[in-house]
């Protein structure tokens, strides 16, 4: 998972530096859509799984289907965001990947919430606290709400530093891409039982 994290950083600094030389979203994503399908597809034949696929074939279909609609729709939005921002805003707002899949979870009854329990009480205070984390980074490096300045489109700190009011559009779209991050967490579920095996077979 870490190293993912530094693939995930590393993508999206290429991306932005990309971006600044004229590269369109779309080619980025099918770029790496395509990469990801040629370094990843080999592994299934190592790390084959034993668990076999449900009879009614038409159900998982449909969901590897919404997976990858998801997946387009919520890197297209994220690289969209971090053009508008940058990688470092990126890398503060993915800590809401979990605080959100924590929130479906439980909305769609797959996590039991119980405030007497101390794991249910450490879910909710790391949900809490990155929720609060990622709105202090989008406020702190973003524009002045309230201004007396005459032009909102860009205003100038107290250190000289020019702050465009797109950091906001950037940080919000980050987020929602992550929110689809997350929904397409819940669609991996199986589709017969939702709480004793795991069918993520490199759907994602």
């Amino acid at each position: 998972m870490i190293t993912m994290e530094f693939f995930t950083v590393g993508l999206n600094t290429l991306f932005k530096a990309a971006s600044l030389k004229g590269l369109s979203y779309y080619v980025f994503v099918a770029y790496t859509s395509i990469i990801a399908a040629l370094l990843f597809l080999p592994f299934h034949l190592v790390f084959h799984r034993t668990i076999p696929l449900p009879q009614q074939k038409r159900p998982l279909f449909v969901r590897i289907l919404l997976l990858g609609l998801i997946g387009f729709v919520g890197l297209v939005i994220g690289y969209k965001g971090i053009g508008f921002s940058s990688p470092t805003l990126a890398a503060a707002i993915g800590t809401l990947n979990p605080a959100f899949t924590f929130i479906l979870a439980v909305m769609f009854r797959m996590e039991r919430l119980s405030l007497r329990r101390s794991s249910s009480q450490a879910k909710i205070i790391g949900t809490v606290s990155s929720i609060s984390g990622a709105i202090v980074v989008v406020l702190f490096k973003g524009p002045t709400i309230l201004s007396t300045f005459s032009s909102p489109e860009e205003l100038v700190a107290a250190d000289g530093t020019s702050h465009s009011n797109y950091w906001l559009l950037g940080g919000l779209l980050i987020a929602t891409a992550h929110l689809l991050f997350s929904l397409g967490y819940i669609v991996q579920v199986p589709i017969h039982s939702f709480r004793d095996k795991a069918v993520s077979n490199f759907l994602w």
